[in-house]
C-alpha cells in the first residue's frame, strides 16, 4: 500500500503542478455553503436536498447541520469520525471498521460489538444511495461538495427507515465545463495526503468526472513486541462518473467507487484494572501474575502496547449506482438504482494482552446488497408533495474463527483445578463459525406540504414497510480430548464427559439456529411550520415510527442442555414517539443566524446489547430494554458581520437514558460472582446479581453537554505574486464526561475534554490556498472509548485519542 500511496502522491503533485497554468475563474463560486472564506459580507444561502428537493436550509422545517466541502477540507474533517467536532449531536465510536457506531441524539445502534442482525438507526445516504454498512462511516471523504446531519426521525423522506436522522453525503456532479482541483498534504507521524478531481465535457450530451484520494499516516500506539507503530491510517479512493444529457428534461447519472483500507490496526492500550465479584485468584492482577506477566506501562498515554496476535483491518467497499432523473414539467421523477459491496478481513486480539490467550478472533465478511428507489417529487402554489417506492435485498456471510493458544488454560480455568495448569487442555480450542443474513425490506413512503396560508404549513407524512431477515449462526468447536485426539466439543458423544471436553464447552460452545423476522410497519409523522417573520421560521413535529426488528447472529444463551434459548434468536421492533420544537432565525441584514431546538425522543423496546461474561461462548447478544429517552436542546450559530471575519458556536445539552431496563447485564464491579444473589456493596468479591436495573443511567457514548465553536479571519494580501488574503482559523471542540460501557460502571466513564485546532494561509480568489494547521494545539490526552474485555477480570483497555499533529495543505481550483 505505501507503493500506492507513492504512485498516487507523485500523480497528484504533478496535477498541482501543471493545473497553476489554467484558469480559475469559476473556482471561487464553488461551495459558497462553507463557513469559511467565502469573501462574503452576510450569511451564504445554504441550498439542501433534505426534503428530496432543492431549497434553502432556513425554510426546512427540519433541524439539520449543513458543513461544506470546503469547509471539510479546511478543517480536516475527511471522515466521519472527525466531522463529530463539527457537529456536537453526532456520535462516532469505533473500535475497528466494522464494531463503529454512528448514533444522533445518543440513538441509532447499540454501544459495542457490531451485529449484522439490526437496522441502523442513522442513515448514511451518498448521492441517494442508501450505506447499509456502517464501516463506510470509516473511510475518507471522497469529492465531496456538502453534508447534512438530518436530526430526528426521517422515514417518510428517505428510501430507508433511520429513526434517529441521516447523513445526506452529496459529491460533486459532471460539469460540462472543464474543471479541477487537486491537494497535497504533509504532517507529523508520516501524514501524507492526496486528493484530485477533474471534470469536464466529452460531447455535447455527456460529462465525466474523476476523483482520487489516498491518506496515508503511521500508527499512534507503539507495539513493543513486534516494534511496529499500529492503528495506522491506510485509505485509497476512487470515484468515477458519466453524466448523460438525455434531453433538457432527462439526465442520466452512472457513478462507480471504490475504496480500500489495509492498515496494521486495531489495537487497544492498558488503561486500569477494578475489582469485580471473581475470587481474587481469577482477577486480573492475580491471573497475570500467575503467568509471569506485566502490562508494558500502565499509563495508557505512554501509548505502549504488547499485543501478540496478529493486527489488521482490511477493509474494501465500493458499487455502481443509475440514477436518472426527468423533470416531467409539473414535477421530477427521480429512479436510483445500486449495487454495493463490502468485503471485511480482520485479524484482532480479543484478549488485549500480550499473553498467547486467544490467539485468533476474526470474523471475515463479504456484503452485497441492492437498492431500488422511485420517486417523485411535485411543487405547487399550494400543494408540494414527494411519493416514492423502495426496495432493498442484502446479503451478508461471516466465517468467524476463534482459537485459543497456550496460556488460555492458566487464564480460564478455575485456579483449583488441575487442568488449569495443563495448557493443552484449552490449547488449540477452535470455533469456527459460519453465519449468514439475508434481508429483505420494501417501503411505500410519502409527504405533503400544504400551505394553508403564506405562512402557515401543514406537512403529513407515511410510510408503510416490510421487513424480511433469515439468519444462520452455526459454531462448529472443536478441541484436544484428555487421550490426546481431535474431537467435536459437543453436549452429548462418547466424548462428552471427558474432563478437558467439559473444561472447553466453559470456553467455546456449540451452538446452530435458523433465527427469522419479519414484519409489517406503520410510521407517520406530522409537522407544522409558520414564518413569523420574513426571516423568522417556527415549526412543531410530532413522529410515531419504528425501527425494524432483528436477529441475533453472535450466539444466544443456552440451557444447561446446550440447546439455545430460540426466543433470545430475535428482537422485537423499537417503537418511537418523537416530538420536537424549532425556530431558524436570521437577523442584522441576514449577517447572522440562530437556530434552536428542543426534542424528546421515547423509544419502546429498545435494542440493546448485552453479555453473559463469558470469553467466547456469547460476546454480546441483542435484547429490548423496556424503555429509553433521549431529550434535550441545540442550538446554531454563525455571524459573519464583514467579509473579513465569521464565527460560528453550536451546541447541545444531551438527556439520554433508560427509563426502564430491569434486566439489565451488570457492571464488572458487580459481575462474575455467578451466583445471582445480590450483593451488599461493590467490588467485594463474593455473590453477585444475574441482572441489573439500570432504570434512570445514562445511555453510553453521549455527553451532556456537547459544543463546537470556531472563527476565522482575513486580510488582503499580496503573495507569490498572487493577490488574495492571508487567513487564521481556529476551531475548538469541548464535550463533558460519558459511559463507554451498555452499563453505566466506575471503571469506564471517560472524562470530557476540549480540543483546539488552528491553521493560517494564504488563499487567492482563483483557487490557490496554501495554510499550515495543527490540530489537538494542546496535545490534550483522551480517550475515543474504553472497553470492558470478555471474562470480568477487572481488565480495562482503551483507544487513545490522536495526540498533536501537525503539517502543510497545499491546494488549487481551476
Amino acid at each position: 500500500m505505501l507503493r500506492i500511496h507513492a504512485i498516487a502522491g507523485a500523480l497528484l503533485a504533478s496535477t498541482i503542478l501543471s493545473s497553476t497554468a489554467a484558469s480559475a475563474a469559476e473556482a471561487a463560486a464553488e461551495d459558497q455553503q462553507s463557513s469559511v472564506g467565502t469573501g462574503q459580507s452576510e450569511e451564504p444561502e445554504i441550498t439542501v436536498t433534505a426534503r428530496r428537493r432543492s431549497e434553502t436550509s432556513q425554510q426546512v422545517p427540519v433541524a439539520i447541520s449543513v458543513i461544506g466541502g470546503e469547509h471539510i477540507d479546511n478543517t480536516g474533517s475527511f471522515n466521519v469520525g472527525r466531522l463529530t467536532q463539527l457537529t456536537p449531536t453526532l456520535q462516532f465510536y469505533s473500535s475497528n471498521p466494522r464494531n463503529s457506531a454512528v448514533n444522533i441524539r445518543g440513538i441509532g445502534v447499540p454501544f459495542g460489538l457490531t451485529n449484522d442482525g439490526i437496522e441502523q438507526g442513522v442513515g448514511i445516504y451518498v448521492d441517494d444511495v442508501y450505506y447499509s454498512r456502517v464501516a463506510s462511516a470509516t473511510f475518507d471523504f471522497l469529492d465531496v461538495k456538502q453534508i447534512e446531519v438530518l436530526r430526528g426521525p426521517q422515514g417518510t423522506l428517505y428510501g430507508k427507515n433511520t429513526t434517529a436522522g441521516a447523513i445526506n453525503i452529496t459529491t460533486r456532479q459532471p460539469s460540462f465545463d472543464f474543471e479541477g482541483r487537486a491537494e497535497v498534504t504533509i504532517g507529523n507521524l508520516g501524514f501524507k495526503q492526496a486528493k484530485a478531481a477533474v471534470s469536464g465535457p466529452l460531447s455535447d450530451s455527456l460529462a465525466a468526472r474523476l476523483a482520487i484520494s489516498s491518506t496515508g499516516r503511521r500508527g499512534t500506539i507503539r507495539n513493543v513486541r513486534t516494534g511496529n507503530w499500529i492503528n495506522e491510517q491506510d485509505n485509497l479512493g476512487l470515484r468515477g462518473q458519466l453524466l448523460w444529457r438525455l434531453s433538457a428534461s432527462v439526465d442520466v447519472l452512472l457513478q462507480g467507487d471504490f475504496s480500500t483500507q489495509d492498515p496494521e490496526c486495531c489495537g487497544t492500550v492498558y488503561v486500569r484494572t477494578g475489582a469485580t465479584q471473581r475470587p481474587l485468584n481469577r482477577q486480573f492482577a492475580s491471573l497475570a501474575a500467575a503467568q509471569g506477566y506485566t502490562v508494558p506501562s500502565t499509563d495508557p498515554f505512554a501509548r505502549v502496547t504488547d499485543l501478540d496476535a496478529d493486527l489488521n483491518a482490511g477493509n474494501k467497499i465500493g458499487g455502481v449506482n443509475l440514477r436518472v432523473k426527468w423533470d416531467t414539467g409539473p414535477g421530477t421523477f427521480t429512479s436510483v438504482t445500486a449495487w454495493r459491496f463490502w468485503d471485511w478481513k480482520p485479524a484482532n486480539d480479543r484478549d488485549f494482552t500480550g499473553l498467547p490467550i486467544t490467539t485468533a478472533s476474526n470474523n471475515p465478511s463479504q456484503q452485497d446488497q441492492w437498492t431500488q428507489e422511485f420517486r417523485y417529487a411535485q411543487s405547487g402554489d399550494r400543494f408540494d408533495f414527494v411519493v416514492g417506492l423502495f426496495g432493498f435485498h442484502q446479503q451478508v456471510r461471516t466465517q468467524g474463527l476463534q482459537e485459543q493458544g497456550p496460556a488460555a488454560s492458566r487464564w480460564l480455568l478455575n485456579p483449583s483445578s488441575p487442568l488449569a495448569s495443563n495448557p493443552a487442555v484449552l490449547s488449540g480450542l477452535t470455533a469456527n463459525n459460519d453465519i449468514r443474513l439475508d434481508n429483505t425490506s420494501a417501503a411505500l413512503f410519502g409527504q405533503v406540504s400544504w400551505k394553508l396560508t403564506d405562512a402557515l404549513t401543514i406537512q403529513p407524512g407515511l410510510r408503510v414497510n416490510y421487513d424480511k431477515k433469515n439468519g444462520l449462526y452455526d459454531s462448529v468447536v472443536t478441541g484436544t480430548a484428555s487421550d490426546g485426539t481431535r474431537q467435536l466439543v459437543l453436549f452429548s458423544g462418547p466424548y462428552a464427559s471427558d474432563p478437558w471436553i467439559v473444561a472447553q464447552r466453559g470456553v467455546l460452545a456449540p451452538q446452530r439456529f435458523e433465527p427469522q423476522f419479519s414484519a409489517w410497519n406503520f410510521s407517520y409523522d406530522l409537522t407544522a411550520s409558520y414564518r413569523l417573520a420574513p426571516d423568522i421560521h417556527a415549526f412543531a413535529t410530532y413522529a410515531h415510527t419504528f425501527k425494524s426488528g432483528g436477529i441475533n447472529l453472535n450466539g444466544v444463551p443456552s440451557d444447561a442442555a446446550g440447546n439455545p434459548l430460540l426466543a433470545a434468536g430475535t428482537v422485537k421492533p423499537e417503537k418511537v414517539n418523537h416530538y420536537e420544537v424549532g425556530l431558524k432565525t436570521q437577523f442584522w441584514d441576514r449577517k447572522a443566524t440562530l437556530n434552536l431546538s428542543a426534542y424528546r425522543t421515547e423509544i419502546g423496546d429498545y435494542q440493546a446489547l448485552v453479555t453473559n461474561g463469558q470469553l467466547g461462548v456469547l460476546r454480546g447478544y441483542l435484547a429490548n430494554a423496556e424503555k429509553v429517552r433521549t431529550q434535550g436542546i441545540e442550538w446554531d450559530f454563525s455571524i459573519r458581520p464583514s467579509e473579513r471575519f465569521n464565527a460560528y458556536a453550536n451546541g447541545a445539552w444531551t438527556d439520554a437514558t433508560y427509563r426502564k431496563f430491569v434486566d439489565a447485564p451488570c457492571p464488572p464491579e458487580l459481575s462474575g460472582g455467578g451466583s445471582g444473589t445480590p450483593i451488599a456493596a461493590p467490588g467485594v468479591p463474593g455473590n453477585s446479581p444475574s441482572n441489573c436495573d439500570i432504570s434512570g443511567q445514562r445511555l453510553p457514548g453521549v455527553s451532556k453537554w456537547s459544543l463546537s465553536w470556531g472563527a476565522e479571519g482575513n486580510l488582503p494580501a499580496t503573495l507569490f505574486g498572487k493577490e488574495g488574503r492571508v487567513y487564521f482559523g481556529y476551531d475548538g471542540s469541548g464535550r463533558t464526561r460519558f459511559s463507554s460501557n451498555p452499563t453505566p460502571s466506575a471503571y469506564t466513564w471517560v472524562d470530557g475534554y476540549v480540543l483546539s485546532n488552528f491553521r493560517a494561509g494564504f488563499r487567492t480568489d482563483t483557487g490557490f490556498d496554501l495554510f499550515g494547521w495543527v490540530r489537538n494545539a494542546f496535545d490534550v490526552n483522551y480517550f475515543e472509548q474504553l472497553q470492558v474485555p470478555s471474562g470480568n477480570t477487572g481488565l480495562i483497555v482503551g483507544n487513545p485519542g490522536d495526540p498533536r499533529t501537525w503539517g502543510l495543505t497545499a491546494k488549487i481550483e481551476f
